[in-house]
């Protein structure tokens, strides 16, 4: 009966070492040798203690060896140790390191450990998972961190959790782990939600305003959203707070109407200095001149009285350039030309202003003079060379111009992106809300692959608007370097293929070389070849999508040059007649309702003419597709 209970024992640990899938070893230190007692064997039973060492990491190696040299000289009586096991130590192949634990016990006799019983675990799927867990996470975190706006998280009942950088930066947080202020105060307390927010039952709340936290040196204007986290059954897991920093684009607009008021004044300032010229007083410093009719003579002075040079009458007309003027023309009869006050504006021959040999632009202005008893004498009056009030008004009107264009430029521009970039904003906001309460991993796996698109979307436009910035300065770096370029080819096209979501698409790559090694700037080919593809997406729904590039000699500059040649080829709506030229223009959208900023083809264009190449587009026109091509010279 007793043998019977302890065969049941042991058959029983034999099961449950079966179901744990765990390895039994013994190291017989009497012999220096090691057993499997259970389980498959690791190395072959009955080997050497050195044996095991060759199976173990080079880097966990040492701390193997003093695991067991620790239980064998009595150091300790039960120990344990992670270390990685090569199942594939043959000599030849690659190692197969898996991720091992293993716990350990000495058996004594007489006081000294005479055996080590070990059992083995294989947790190499564990670890597997539990680093694929902390890649996800420092994915999300990645996100998180990385968000345009300011992001923090608190519990239910108000207490800060984490804040994202922009958010710290925002906060001015002491440090960018943690911050002493915020940490302390609850989200109830701080205005304007200690009015606003409900401790119990929060709701959705947004404002625009000037915020203002003395304790944290804060006084910025913010765009701030509150948003309560709930989970399934209603219960309020997590209370979100964004924070957008307007400051500068308040002071953006305030410095555009401060500039507005002093453009009005100067242009207020210019014409009273022009009236003022109009009317000068004998006495001043301005050249001065005189018309006699009774002497024939117009003479110039400087001053009052000093003649500097003087023409008769006859001679007059010829020192004023435009002939056709009216004012000229009437000094052919002075008497009666010179009977009421005038201003002409005009230019002179160098004969009269002897300051260069060009012709000079001129203010004058003429003052009949009569007698007593009322006859016309002459006139008199002064003239100012005016060249650099000209040349300064010619400059203001395309300045004031070009200010104009730019405003308005500037204004659709800020309403096109507000629009573009809330809309992907939106949709991540709101799937994400959407996210947690779907139970389906196959409606989970589809949200997230929304809010995915979403995301890239959100980076390709911020992406051109960094472009699009950069391009203010009238200039693009161009960064060739040696690539193979079929190699990014592939893995661009690959990168592209989950863009294509119309079932009736087909995408369609043409590589035609297996390796291809040339020295282009890859990273700006690939961002043209990816506004090319997310056009041609937005009006393709039926046919094909077809990128691809060759290599292609063209004449440049008189010289036969070797370029890269790309296009992007669909069956889509193609391009009206009248669109085409327009088409790499900044802003330029074929049609106003489809989603885009209108800057990839421009920045497409300004790529190529940075590389001294060439871009255009081939469409027979609306409703025949197009075909975009680019060739850049080696």
């Amino acid at each position: 009966m007793k043998m019977n209970i302890m065969f049941d024992e042991q058959q029983a640990m034999t099961m449950a070492l079966d179901i744990s899938g765990n390895h039994v070893m013994c190291l017989d230190l009497k012999e220096n040798r090691v057993y499997d007692l259970h389980g498959k064997a690791l190395f072959g039973n009955n080997v050497g203690i050195e044996v095991c060492y060759n199976y173990v990491h080079p880097d966990d190696c040492e701390k193997f060896r003093t695991f067991v040299e620790r239980l064998s000289n009595g150091t300790d009586m039960e120990a344990d140790c992670h270390y990685r096991w090569n199942y594939n130590y043959t000599g030849t192949g690659e190692p197969d390191w898996r991720d091992m634990y293993l716990r350990a016990i000495a058996e004594y006799e007489d006081d000294k450990p005479v055996n080590i019983i070990a059992t083995v675990t294989d947790e190499t799927k564990t670890k597997q998972k539990e680093r694929e867990v902390e890649q996800l996470s420092e994915r999300y975190k990645s996100i998180f961190e990385n968000s345009i706006i300011g992001m923090s998280f608190y519990t239910p009942d108000g207490w800060l959790i984490d804040a994202n950088r922009i958010m710290r930066q925002i906060c001015n947080f002491d440090s960018d782990a943690s911050d002493e202020f915020f940490s302390k105060v609850n989200l109830f307390d701080i205005t304007p939600f200690n009015e606003v927010l409900d401790h119990v039952h929060p709701e959705d709340y947004w404002a625009c305003s000037l915020s203002i936290i003395p304790e944290r040196n804060m006084r910025v204007y913010l765009e701030i959203s509150v948003h309560p986290i709930y989970d399934e059954n209603g219960k309020l897991m997590y209370i979100s707070v964004t924070a957008n920093d307007v400051t500068e684009e308040r002071n953006m607009y305030l410095n555009v109407m401060q500039n507005d008021v002093r453009m009005q004044k100067m242009n207020e300032a210019i014409k009273n200095y022009e009236a003022e010229l109009r009317y000068m007083l004998e006495a001043s410093r301005m050249q001065t001149w005189r018309i006699s009719l009774e002497r024939d003579v117009l003479e110039f002075y400087n001053g009052l009285n000093t003649v500097v040079r003087s023409f008769n009458l006859r001679q007059m007309q010829k020192i004023f350039v435009d002939q056709e003027n009216e004012f000229v023309k009437a000094l052919s009869n002075p008497s009666e030309a010179l009977k009421k006050p005038l201003v002409y504006i005009g230019q002179m021959h160098p004969m009269v202003t002897q300051s260069s040999t060009e012709n000079q632009w001129v203010q004058i202005n003429c003052i009949p003079e009569y007698d007593e008893d009322g006859k016309l004498l002459g006139a008199f009056g002064v003239w100012r060379n005016i060249n650099d009030l000209m040349r300064k008004q010619d400059q203001l009107r395309m300045e004031t111009q070009r200010a104009r264009e730019s405003g308005q430029m500037k204004s659709l521009f800020l309403a096109n992106m507000t629009h573009e970039i809330r809309t992907p904003i939106n949709a991540i906001v709101g799937f994400s809300e959407v996210l947690s309460a779907l139970s389906s991993a196959e409606e989970k796996k589809e949200i997230i692959q929304i809010i995915k698109n979403n995301c890239d979307m959100l980076l390709r436009l911020i992406n051109d608007i960094l472009t699009a910035s950069s391009l203010e300065t009238g200039h693009m770096d161009v960064r060739p370097f040696e690539v193979d370029f079929a190699k990014t080819f592939n893995g661009l096209f690959e990168s592209l293929r989950p863009r294509i979501q119309e079932p009736g698409v087909e995408f369609i790559k043409d590589n035609p070389y297996d390796t291809l090694q040339i020295k282009v700037d890859a990273e700006r080919v690939s961002q043209v070849i990816t506004n090319f593809v997310t056009n041609a997406v937005k009006y393709t729904h039926q046919g094909y999508i077809k990128v691809g590039y060759h290599l292609e000699t063209r004449t440049l500059e008189g010289t036969q040059r070797e370029g890269l040649y790309v296009y992007c080829e669909d069956t889509g709506d193609g391009i009206s007649l009248e669109a085409q030229p327009k088409i790499f223009e900044r802003f330029f959208k074929v049609n106003d309702y489809i989603q885009g900023t209108g800057l990839g083809l421009s920045i497409c264009k300004a790529f190529a003419d940075a590389s001294h190449g060439d871009i255009g587009v081939i469409s027979e026109g609306k409703g025949q597709g197009s075909v975009f091509w680019m060739w850049i010279p080696l």
